[in-house]
């Protein structure tokens, strides 16, 4: 097996741990009486999550699903008594105004007695939002657009988010009357904090309900499931930490300096970088900057080989997830230097064969760098 081969099935290693599906069923089986009256799942990983709910509670159950385009599933479209709609992201658009509207609706209008199951996963803030009559979608977009330009971390840019929302911020479940509700969340954030993934959209810090919480897939998990997987195949970890909370570029000179001299092994680490990107940036995303930085660091030599990626499936406005790189990715130095300050990394890496894509992966709990020193 080639080094790019064993870094994919790591990766997919480590997504497989984290599914949507498979966590909220091993979720919903660990709570036994829990028999929801309604299923509202918002986020990148919906459809995933509500399946899992179906296996285990029955697909008779009401059901509303806000998530990214491209990101519905088949299964639930044709289910009858299930709801799905399609919207925008990074940046929110008419639909995901639409979704908000849809998911405060469902919510406010369930009975005194009536219990709800939440599934939240992250990119519920752009996903579905509510917004107040004197923020036009126009603004709002535009807001996005310059956090998400910015060095800002998401748990930054969901503060603002929080702030603005009618729905964020624990004020979905805030029109939730009934006497239960459960959130089950899958975390892309640092420290896992309900009231920062999605913007807060599954915080019941506004409901007088009865409410459990569970955090259901992780960095970490996903992290350790890599581990596992590099460890079954024959290799020793020498590093799984959860510490890329920088700039891309800061990150590809720290992690370069660490793997240059490294012993052989296999090396992850995850979180979610950040990037300040120039007027007019190009075609790519963080972990298609990162992977081509970490590529200069390791220019010329031939024994290293690093996989950087969204655990989503996607890196940005972009249909890639991320890059896989060596020492010979950078050896068009000059184009691929000026494709780093472009933020036009997707373009270089095509050329070259290092982009990265998987397709939506049905869960979305930040980004994983994989490295292997043979």
């Amino acid at each position: 097996m080639t080094s790019k081969a064993q870094l994919i099935s790591m990766f997919n290693a480590g997504i497989s741990a984290v599914s949507g599906r498979e966590s909220v069923i091993n979720a919903l089986k660990r709570t036994s009486n829990f028999k929801p009256d309604m299923i509202v799942a918002v986020g990148k990983a919906a459809s995933g999550m509500c399946l899992g709910a179906q296996a285990v509670l029955g697909s008779d159950i009401p059901a509303l699903v806000a998530t990214k385009y491209g990101h519905g599933d088949p299964a639930l479209i044709d289910n009858p008594v299930i709801s799905t709609i399609e919207s925008g992201h990074p940046i929110p658009d008419e639909n995901s105004l639409k979704a908000g509207q849809m998911l405060l609706d469902t919510v406010s209008a369930m009975s005194t007695d009536s219990t709800l199951l939440l599934l939240v996963s992250g990119g519920a803030s752009a996903i579905a939002e509510c917004l107040p009559k004197d923020m036009t979608l126009t603004d709002w977009q535009s807001l996005n657009g310059q956090m998400l330009a910015s060095s800002m971390n998401i748990a930054e840019i969901n503060f603002k988010r929080k702030a603005i929302s009618l729905i964020k911020d624990g004020r979905l479940l805030g029109n939730f009357t009934g006497k239960e509700v459960m959130t089950c969340a899958i975390s892309d954030v640092e420290g896992d904090d309900i009231s920062t993934i999605g913007s807060g959209i599954g915080d019941a810090n506004r409901t007088t309900a009865k409410f459990e919480l569970e955090v259901i897939a992780s960095n970490q998990i996903a992290r350790d499931a890599v581990a596992a997987h590099a460890n079954s195949i024959g290799f020793t970890v020498r590093n799984n930490s959860e510490s890329l909370y920088d700039d891309v570029f800061k990150l590809g000179t720290e992690i370069g300096a660490l793997i240059r001299p490294a012993d052989k092994g296999v090396y992850i680490w995850g979180g979610e970088p950040t990037i300040t990107l120039p007027v007019n940036p190009g075609n790519g995303g963080r972990n298609q900057s990162l992977g081509l930085a970490l590529a200069k660091e390791i220019a010329g030599i031939d024994n290293i080989s690093i996989l950087v990626a969204g655990t989503d499936g996607s890196d940005g406005p972009t249909d890639a997830a991320g890059a896989i790189v060596n020492g010979a990715t950078f050896r068009h130095a000059n184009e691929a230097q000026q494709a780093l300050d472009k933020a036009n990394a997707g373009d270089y890496l095509e050329k070259v064969g290092g982009r990265f894509v998987t397709g939506p992966t049905g869960t979305n709990v930040m980004d994983l760098v994989i490295a292997i020193v043979e």
